[in-house]
């Protein structure tokens, strides 16, 4: 088996600078694994099986985070379905009462289940942004990546969003999100053009299921969690990285998410991205410590971390026109 290290060149040698952040201004924060899906390209590992979440604790904190920095613009919930976990409605009421945009990070199927069927309404009413995985427009893909059903369920989710004034309304946005399907070989390929995509997605949703929607995000499967598992499965792990460095775009490193956001696990933990979430790959002050929300609310400041932690996927999120949790970065 090839080593890695020696055929990928170390992402932050590739930088030939230091990386460090911005300023703060998004707060992304995963509150547990639960799920009611148990999605193929998963780098959560998210599932029904799953019991981790937020604590009662970790939440007060993070709502003492939101209400003591005005700088904090965008708060960023995200899962396994960030619904179905401890805190949710706490954080959504706390963000928008301290006049905080909110994301939820939605797989539309929640809506359906038991005890979440307020939802729809719900985020209307606090005019919550929704972004929806629906990684191809195509029902036989979707389920093949996201089980049987889930292609029609979020139709008809997206289809009620739509009667509440999704899409529509310039306050109730919603948009999408494409995720390509995992390869089977070496023939591996960037995602495609964001706004020629979208088109496609407009036209189709539109004509086949009257269906309207803000915007699309085309976002690259990094090599992390259940996307890591299966490239190593099918022997491909290596190949890949090799592909998405051979890719690399120097342009896009000015943009990365990681750059002016924190990530937070279920557990308080700081990380700088999502990725290096799952990776366990904490954020780090200069002196080496790792960083908690409570640290941040110690110091009173967000701008605890020196430089950027860096791993081999990074290339996935500067190969091409980049990727982000807000689709392609150029």
């Amino acid at each position: 088996m090839l080593n890695i290290d020696t055929i990928i060149t170390p992402f932050k040698t590739k930088l030939n600078e230091s990386f460090t952040k911005k300023k703060i201004h998004i707060l992304q924060i995963n509150l547990g694994k639960r799920c009611n899906l148990a999605c193929t390209h998963c780098h959560v590992e998210a599932s029904p099986k799953r019991t981790e979440e937020l604590s009662p604790e970790i939440c007060h904190q993070l709502i003492e985070l939101i209400e003591r920095f005005p700088e904090i613009e965008i708060v960023d919930l995200t899962g396994g379905a960030p619904e179905m976990n401890y805190g949710f409605k706490s954080l959504v009421a706390s963000a928008r009462k301290n006049n905080k945009q909110v994301i939820v990070r939605s797989n539309l199927t929640i809506y359906f289940e038991n005890g979440f069927g307020d939802l729809p309404e719900y985020f209307a009413q606090h005019q919550v942004g929704i972004v929806a995985s629906l990684p191809c427009y195509l029902a036989d893909n979707v389920d093949k990546m996201r089980g049987n059903g889930v292609f029609d369920a979020s139709i008809k989710a997206l289809q009620w969003l739509n009667q509440l004034g999704y899409g529509t309304d310039p306050n109730l946005i919603l948009d999408l999100v494409y995720n390509p399907q995992l390869p089977k070989s070496e023939k591996f390929s960037l995602t495609p053009e964001q706004g020629k995509l979208e088109r496609d997605y407009k036209i189709f949703l539109q004509e086949r299921f009257n269906l309207v929607f803000n915007h699309l995000f085309t976002i690259t499967n990094l090599p992390v969690g259940r996307t890591k598992l299966y490239l190593e499965r099918k022997k491909l792990h290596s190949s890949y990285l090799q592909f998405l460095e051979s890719h690399f775009n120097g342009s896009t490193v000015e943009h990365l998410m990681c750059r002016d956001q924190l990530s937070v696990d279920y557990l308080g933990n700081i990380y700088d991205c999502d990725f290096n979430q799952m990776m366990n790959l904490p954020a780090k002050t200069a002196n080496g410590e790792a960083i908690t929300v409570a640290k941040l609310l110690e110091f009173g400041s967000l701008n605890l971390i020196d430089e950027i932690q860096t791993a081999d996927y990074c290339y996935g999120c500067t190969a091409g026109c980049g990727s982000s949790c807000g689709g392609s970065l150029l």
